[in-house]
C-alpha cells in the first residue's frame, strides 16, 4: 500500500503531442510546476465548468493544463497556450 501522497502523473497520447509543440524553456517551466503540483493537485486546481475535455486545470503561466485524477494519478489530457486551449 501506498502512504506517499504523490501522484503519478501520465500523458495521454495528444498531451504528449501537445508538449512537442511548446517551446524549450515553457516546457521546463510546465515540468516544474506538474512536479510541484503533484504532491496535492486539487489544491492547485479549477474545476472545469464545460468537463467535455476534462475536469480539471492547472495554470501554468499562459498555458493550462487539462487534466483528470483516476485513482492515485493526474492523466494530463492536454497542455496548450490559454488562447487556444479551450477551442
Amino acid at each position: 500500500m501506498r502512504t506517499s501522497s504523490i501522484y503519478n502523473i501520465i500523458f495521454t497520447e495528444k498531451a504528449l503531442h501537445d508538449l512537442n509543440g511548446i517551446d524549450k524553456e515553457n516546457k521546463k517551466r510546465i515540468a516544474i510546476k506538474l512536479k510541484e503540483y503533484a504532491m496535492e493537485p486539487l489544491k492547485h486546481a479549477r474545476k472545469l465548468v464545460d468537463s467535455k475535455i476534462g475536469t480539471y486545470r492547472f495554470r501554468i503561466g499562459d498555458y493550462r493544463v487539462i487534466f483528470d485524477i483516476d485513482n492515485n494519478n493526474i492523466v494530463i489530457l492536454r497542455i496548450g497556450h490559454r488562447k487556444d486551449i479551450y477551442k
